[in-house]
């Protein structure tokens, strides 16, 4: 198994055969709604990963159908027959691109693609009836487990995911006004840490970005890395922890 972090939300697992690019954001401006005075991002420096620099990609998996996730401006340049699999609003959204292979899971539901077994998972509430997808990935030759949430851990449907040996999920909170914590912080992650007893854990959805408008300026963050490694420490979980840098590939054996 191996994990490149593009940056923010964007990974590159590569893990029973396949290379599967993860919610990705390769261009800019990200704007969310079409709103640029609600919230635009930009890159700092060049993404690690550009749509024309790309690895052969097998498949694209698109965990939430808002631009973070599902980047339009980035899906218009990659190419169309590449497989997508992706929650049913993310579905939506690339169907309307033309993509000729778009699988759309609902919770709990699963896809085996040769020895990938793909499942998606109860995931954050976005806005009030609207729950996104986390996703749990098997590679059926090896039983080696990957768990990917990009924002908040279902504890109450921990049972149903089991242990893992690896784990992709936020340590830096964000409170959103009216919404509450909508990414979880290291407390949390602590939690997701002391249910699924992971092997490895890497943190997501944290990167060097420059943002404007008026949502920016309302959301607060809770936590850090650095906090979540000293509570990762005081628990004496036998989770290790590895924080890579933008395009560093992960080797997990």
């Amino acid at each position: 198994m191996k994990l490149t972090w593009i940056d923010l939300n964007s990974w590159i697992f590569q893990l029973a055969g396949k290379t599967i690019l993860v919610d990705p954001w390769l261009v800019d401006p990200m704007v969310f709604y079409g709103q640029p005075w609600l919230f635009t991002a930009y890159h700092k420096a060049l993404p690690a990963f550009t749509p024309e620099t790309l690895p052969p990609v097998d498949l694209i998996l698109l965990s939430q159908g808002v631009d973070d996730h599902c980047h339009v401006p980035t899906l218009k340049q990659l190419d169309r027959a590449i497989p997508v699999i992706a929650s049913p609003t993310a579905a939506k959204i690339v169907n309307q691109l033309g993509f000729q292979q778009v699988t759309a899971l609902s919770h709990w539901q699963e896809i085996t693609l040769d020895h990938l077994k793909i499942q998606a998972v109860v995931g954050a509430e976005i806005q009030p009836g609207q729950v996104e997808n986390g996703v749990l990935l098997t590679d059926c030759a090896t039983g080696k487990t990957l768990y990917y949430e990009p924002h908040s851990f279902p504890v109450q449907e921990a049972h149903r995911i089991g242990q893992v040996d690896v784990a992709i999920a936020p340590v830096i909170g964000q409170n959103f006004p009216l919404l509450g914590q909508v990414i979880m912080g290291p407390e949390q992650a602590i939690e997701l840490v002391q249910t699924l007893h992971p092997k490895v854990f890497l943190p997501t959805t944290r990167g060097d970005i420059r943002t404007h408008g008026i949502l920016p300026m309302l959301i607060k963050s809770v936590g850090s890395v650095e906090e979540f490694r000293d509570r990762l420490t005081a628990s004496h979980a036998e989770t290790k922890l590895i924080v890579p840098n933008p395009g560093e590939a992960v080797e997990i054996n």
